[in-house]
């Protein structure tokens, strides 16, 4: 990211006129950035509805190397990470996240096949939820809770048709969310800008080209499936990767965080639309709550935390 060079004011009532105008930029910059992180959403979530629509041939693990060797190609030009100056201890916090993201999108994938992209998406989002609440000890934080559990025994009640495998893919993949969420506090304290995801992402997709080639040989992909599995990292890892890191230059982290919870919403809308998948209205009513306790958790302001 770019400086902001620093803004100067000059002394006694001429002060209070530089800043009149910049209202109006600040409010077209949030639109702006609006426009942005819904795109970003919608763009994940296609992206991840067009990498479904090559499971038949190549299945969850070759759409994810795909995935993988894209987005590493794209976070190691973005981030440049100087793998040579790379202490152990460094090196330690980048295999962690590398093994998060590897486990991380197969899981989510894995879980999309089996369940569709509304329910797998939701069952994510439950990772940086979790991350919200625990050992919180606020009120308002313990409603968030008591709102989630009803939900989440909604979403993976007992039916006929019922996948525990599925349902069990998707909390794996928002334990990884939520372990990507802390390696990356540490990460990001040990490594400036975004150096330490874009070594973990090179590291992860190289150890996904030897399952991808074998996957790949013995699951000859046709143009079409090779097409939707590169489509699904670039929509699902690359643009929203960029688009997120130019939004975050318009609005407060807090503000992002909470727009963002939205992607459940999208994922089922999206399901419904690209894969004819479609949700029970109780299905719809648990991640409404879901993505309303979220947002709940994430807009609340928090007390600094010690480093």
């Amino acid at each position: 990211m770019t400086a902001t060079p620093p803004v100067t004011n000059p002394p006694g009532p001429a002060a209070p006129a530089s800043t009149a105008p910049r209202a109006p930029e600040a409010r077209t910059g949030r639109v702006v950035a609006v426009l942005m992180m819904v795109g970003s959403g919608l763009s994940t979530q296609v992206g991840a509805s067009v990498g479904a629509l090559a499971f038949p041939v190549v299945g969850p693990v070759g759409v994810v190397a795909v995935r993988q060797w894209v987005a590493g190609v794209v976070l190691v030009a973005v981030g440049r990470p100087r793998f040579r100056a790379l202490t152990g201890k460094q090196w330690r916090l980048v295999l962690g996240l590398a093994a998060v993201f590897a486990v991380m999108n197969l899981s989510l994938y894995t879980s999309i096949d089996r369940v569709g992209l509304g329910l797998a998406v939701t069952l994510e989002f439950l990772g940086p939820l979790a991350v919200a609440l625990l050992g919180s000890r606020r009120l308002i934080d313990l409603v968030c809770a008591l709102a989630v559990a009803p939900a989440v025994v909604l979403l993976t009640r007992p039916q006929a048709t019922t996948d525990y495998l599925g349902i069990g893919l998707g909390l794996v993949a928002a334990l990884c969310w939520a372990s990507y969420i802390l390696l990356n506090r540490r990460i990001g304290r040990e490594l400036p800008g975004v150096q330490g995801v874009g070594a973990a992402a090179a590291v992860s997709g190289l150890a996904y080209v030897p399952i991808g080639l074998i996957v790949l040989w013995h699951h000859p992909p046709t143009p079409a499936t090779l097409g939707y599995a590169v489509a699904a990292g670039v929509l699902s890892s690359a643009v929203p990767f960029l688009v997120d890191l130019l939004s975050l230059r318009r609005v407060p982290a807090q503000f992002f965080g909470v727009f963002m919870s939205v992607n459940p919403v999208l994922a089922a809308l999206v399901g419904l639309l690209v894969l004819d998948q479609r949700l029970a209205p109780l299905d719809w009513l648990a991640i409404t709550a879901i993505v309303t306790a979220n947002a709940v958790a994430i807009a609340q302001p928090r007390p600094p935390v010690a480093v």
